[in-house]
């Protein structure tokens, strides 16, 4: 109840149509920034070639949006995208992720799902007139013999077709996962490494306005120092000046201040987890 009177106050006093700063984000409404246009082209590039791609990004900068909005692009009348987020799994518990994913009985050894996810695949870009694209995210939770099993899920014909695209989207540590020797099959299918970074001081305050904006506000309900403190504590990582960015909107509503300035954001930054 405190939550839905907290949000009810921070919309009524800046008069926001919706609360800024969340997940809660319409595709169409994400923020556009060469930080995020030069990679998320680059992706649809690769896959529109049929070929397999990587995505690093450190946590919390905004991956998992960049993929919502690689998918958005994707024509569904070309493409057939399957998206499985993975913890630490098996070789078999990954396969019966992906089954459902795909619509298949995710039952039988590890075989045997791999054989009916190739011929799944198969029958979608043969048959159906469809490329077949997986999205894995989280991927460096991903085992090594684990992360092997998508060459033989991209392999057909004995390699001689190209029918399923695979993106790996990881934190960095995914890099170094398919650098290892006993992975060097799997890194050679790769034909590209799209990169997101944090955001430099003019971008926070670009991503600030944009998200306020479409919210409904009319100005940056942030002063200038305090849009300097946001970038100085979360250092242009977009989920830390998202929750830094509302709790201090929370507290400025909550005294009735105008806007939000440094000593709110200090505020903020000591009711957060550090």
């Amino acid at each position: 109840m405190k939550t839905d009177t907290s949000t009810a106050d921070i919309r009524a006093h800046f008069g926001f149509s919706t609360l800024p700063f969340t997940r809660e984000i319409r595709v169409e409404d994400l923020w556009n920034s060469p930080a995020f246009d030069e990679p998320l082209r680059d992706l649809e590039a690769t896959l529109t070639e049929r070929m397999s791609a990587v995505l690093i990004a450190p946590a919390g900068a905004g991956k998992t949006a960049l993929l919502r909005a690689l998918i958005a692009r994707l024509p569904e009348a070309r493409n057939r995208v399957h998206y499985v987020k993975v913890t630490s799994l098996s070789k078999r518990d990954m396969c019966r992720e992906i089954a459902q994913a795909v619509g298949l009985a995710a039952s039988g050894s590890y075989p045997t799902l791999v054989r009916r996810l190739e011929e799944r695949f198969d029958k979608t870009y043969a048959e159906d007139g469809l490329r077949p694209i997986l999205v894995v995210d989280e991927a460096h939770d991903l085992r090594p013999e684990v992360l092997a099993t998508l060459r033989i899920l991209t392999n057909f014909d004995m390699d001689s077709r190209l029918v399923l695209s695979v993106v790996l989207a990881g934190q960095p540590l995914l890099m170094k996962l398919l650098r290892r020797d006993e992975l060097e099959a799997v890194s050679q299918r790769i034909a590209h490494v799209s990169t997101l970074r944090l955001l430099s001081r003019s971008e926070t305050e670009s991503y600030m306005q944009h998200r306020t904006t479409v919210a409904g506000a009319r100005t940056l309900p942030f002063d200038p120092p305090a849009v300097e403190a946001i970038y100085e504590v979360a250092r242009g990582n977009l989920r830390a000046t998202d929750h830094l960015c509302l709790k201090a909107l929370e507290l400025a509503a909550q005294s009735r201040a105008p806007v939000v300035n440094a000593s709110l954001v200090t505020a903020a930054r000591k009711k957060l987890l550090p």
